[in-house]
């Protein structure tokens, strides 16, 4: 038996030059799975800032006036191809809408740089949304008349009254009485925790009288996404289900 040239095999394969050309290989292939792991959280980071933008987005809800339907903190997913193929919101709906015009007179000011990071970060609901975003509940759509009181103290939508079961517990319809026709084109929305929502009431007499555009619309909520205890689906309130289509002028009543 040939031992001495078993020695120099031996010898050969743990070589410096042999150590270092493996060492150099191993280093390679973790640059290319590193780099191969980057590209690819690049391209889900993109994939869902796209999901985000155009099919459903994360919305972080960032105060009180949904409650109970909705609490500080929870994600709510906005599903944004509801009303893109011809169907417009409906009395009852959750919308998420940009209220630049409407609830604001112009959006704040803001440094690029940190508007471009928050907005990517509200993107996928690890921040909460921009100022001029709201969520709120659908009460009238285009041509409704919308009042309040009646005499047990109930809203009326085109002259029938709505037992609103979705209002927070303690909370009247409305303090501020009001009478409203809705524009063809456009919402009259209130919050849920009517004692702690600005919402279209708050706006009355300025320009719009807090009607909210139809295209300021951003699109549905539809479920709640987070925390998983909260995992649940925002059903259409059935309160207005006797509610009739809108009059010729909103003369109802």
């Amino acid at each position: 038996m040939d031992t001495e040239a078993q020695h120099v095999e031996r010898d050969r394969s743990s070589s410096p030059e042999t150590r270092g050309s493996r060492q150099e290989e191993g280093s390679r292939s973790t640059r290319f799975s590193l780099r191969r792991a980057g590209l690819l959280g690049v391209g889900c980071g993109v994939l869902l800032l796209v999901v985000s933008h155009f099919v459903v987005q994360p919305f972080l809800i960032p105060s009180t006036s949904m409650q109970p339907a909705l609490e500080v903190g929870d994600r709510v997913l906005v599903n944004k191809l509801a009303y893109r193929f011809g169907a417009g919101p409906h009395r009852g709906d959750v919308v998420v809408f940009d209220g630049t015009g409407s609830f604001l007179r112009e959006a704040p000011e803001e440094n690029a740089v940190a508007g471009l990071v928050r907005g990517a970060a509200a993107a996928v609901g690890l921040a909460e949304p921009a100022e001029t975003d709201f969520v709120k509940r659908v009460i009238g759509v285009g041509g409704d008349r919308v009042v309040c009181c009646d005499r047990t103290g109930r809203l009326e939508v085109n002259g029938v009254p709505v037992d609103e079961i979705y209002v927070h517990v303690g909370d009247a319809p409305s303090r501020v009485p009001f009478d409203v026709v809705v524009p063809r084109d456009a919402l009259f929305v209130l919050g849920d925790h009517r004692s702690r929502s600005r919402d279209s009431r708050d706006h009355l007499g300025e320009p719009g009288g807090g009607m909210v555009p139809l295209d300021k619309v951003v699109g549905r909520a539809d479920w709640i996404g987070w925390p998983l205890g909260r995992w649940t689906a925002l059903e259409p309130a059935a309160a207005f289900d006797a509610v009739p289509a809108p009059a010729p002028g909103g003369t109802h009543g």
